[in-house]
């Protein structure tokens, strides 16, 4: 079994629990105007890499997980359209005892039989998802994404449903999702799931705009800045927060 790779990161601290062995797959359905490496979106480029030739590589890094409660994450582009070569590495992995993440915007959900067939035997060898939500608003959230937001919403359900552990994860772009009323409503929803670990604001940067400018695409965020510290505290606390039901 082979995936599409665009690249590997083997000692990532921003993406799960401890140290990480960080897989990024190759293709996205997703056009986030803020992405930070639009050279993952295409499904057919990247390195075509086998199970076994990854889990030799990781072999190697073992001791640093185990030493600081890491594992495995695969992120991307987006790891779901993978779903076959990801079981069969989560397979291999979970034989070595190894802590399994996977990051995903879900932007590939879909409740056909065969995508949750997978789904569901891959989420069985899954310890933790780090979950994208992009936007709380379905019309904003395809302004900034290309795709409406409702089957993301599904996942986050299902995953719910599933009881799988879950990071959600937000990124906070000034003039598009950094307005309090999307934060409450994204908060509201947060709060109607029962599995959720943990929240994380992720602050919007323009690391990846050389990205875009070499493989000759619009910036449509051009001079859009990065949210205050200010900004980034009331998302958190916002977000954070215990609903009051009356």
């Amino acid at each position: 079994m082979k995936g599409r790779i665009h690249s590997i990161e083997t000692c990532g601290t921003l993406d799960g629990p401890g140290l990480r062995y960080v897989i990024f797959t190759q293709g996205c359905l997703l056009r986030c105007q803020f992405c930070h490496n639009p050279d993952t979106w295409k499904i057919n480029k990247g390195k075509e890499m086998s199970v076994k030739e990854i889990v030799a590589d990781i072999e190697d890094y073992l001791p640093f997980f185990q030493s600081s409660n890491g594992g495995v994450t695969v992120s991307g582009g987006e790891p779901l359209l993978q779903l076959e070569f990801l079981i069969e590495l989560f397979r291999e992995l979970k034989k070595m005892g190894v802590h399994t993440t996977i990051d995903s915007s879900g932007g590939c959900f879909s409740r056909s039989p065969r995508f949750m067939k997978n789904l569901d035997e891959l989420l069985e060898l899954t310890d933790l998802v780090l979950l994208d939500l992009k936007h709380i608003d379905p019309d904003r959230h395809k302004e900034l994404t290309g795709m409406s937001n409702e089957h993301i919403i599904d996942l986050a359900n299902y995953l719910s449903e599933k009881q799988v552990p879950v990071w959600i994860r937000h990124v906070l772009v000034p003039s598009i999702s950094d307005f309090d009323k999307y934060l409450y409503s994204l908060s509201d929803f947060i709060q109607t799931l029962t599995n959720v670990e943990k929240i994380e604001v992720l602050p919007y940067h323009k690391l990846g705009i050389y990205k875009w400018q070499s493989l000759g695409l619009e910036y449509k965020l051009e001079g859009v800045e990065p949210p205050s510290e200010e900004r980034v505290k009331n998302a958190v606390a916002i977000l954070n927060r215990t609903k009051v039901l009356t």
